[in-house]
């Protein structure tokens, strides 16, 4: 139990967090002052607004201070970028489809619930599975280490 704790608790997953988190701020604060400008009914392109300025900022913080990929040279910069883009796109339009659901199936903001709207609290469950998600492709496919420690 220590060591599969020990494997959950360590730099890369508290920094992944504390940046995960940072970067959600990003993402509700962009989603939420467009949806209180705009309304809800454009909903979906609140969320692709909130997604881009969210991964711009992950993709640095991820890149120098969670994984510690600290070359910039343009192949391998732009090999992470685009692996960085494709695995957030792919959690995106997981996303998309569950905000989509929430809101035109099962009609959440109709609700309120602790003061805050159906559509609302959806929107903060679904970041849940995102961050995993995101972990997963950013560890897995995007800076995953060679046998020397560096990335890829």
């Amino acid at each position: 139990m220590k060591q599969l704790l020990r494997k959950l608790v360590n730099r890369e997953t508290v920094t992944y967090l504390i940046f995960g988190v940072l970067t959600t701020g990003v993402n509700y604060l962009v989603f939420f002052v467009l949806k209180y400008l705009f309304g809800e009914d454009l909903a979906l392109l609140h969320n692709a607004a909130a997604f881009a300025a969210a991964v711009l900022f992950a993709f640095v913080t991820n890149k120098l201070w969670v994984f510690e990929s600290k070359s910039w040279q343009p192949a391998v910069a732009l090999r992470e970028f685009g692996a960085f883009v494709g695995a957030r796109l792919t959690s995106f339009g997981i996303e998309e489809l569950l905000l989509w659901a929430a809101k035109d199936l099962l009609h959440a903001g109709r609700y309120l619930i602790l003061g805050l709207s159906g559509l609302s609290i959806a929107k903060i469950l679904i970041s849940v599975l995102t961050v995993i998600l995101n972990y997963i492709f950013s560890k897995l496919l995007v800076f995953k280490k060679r046998k020397d420690g560096e990335s890829q």
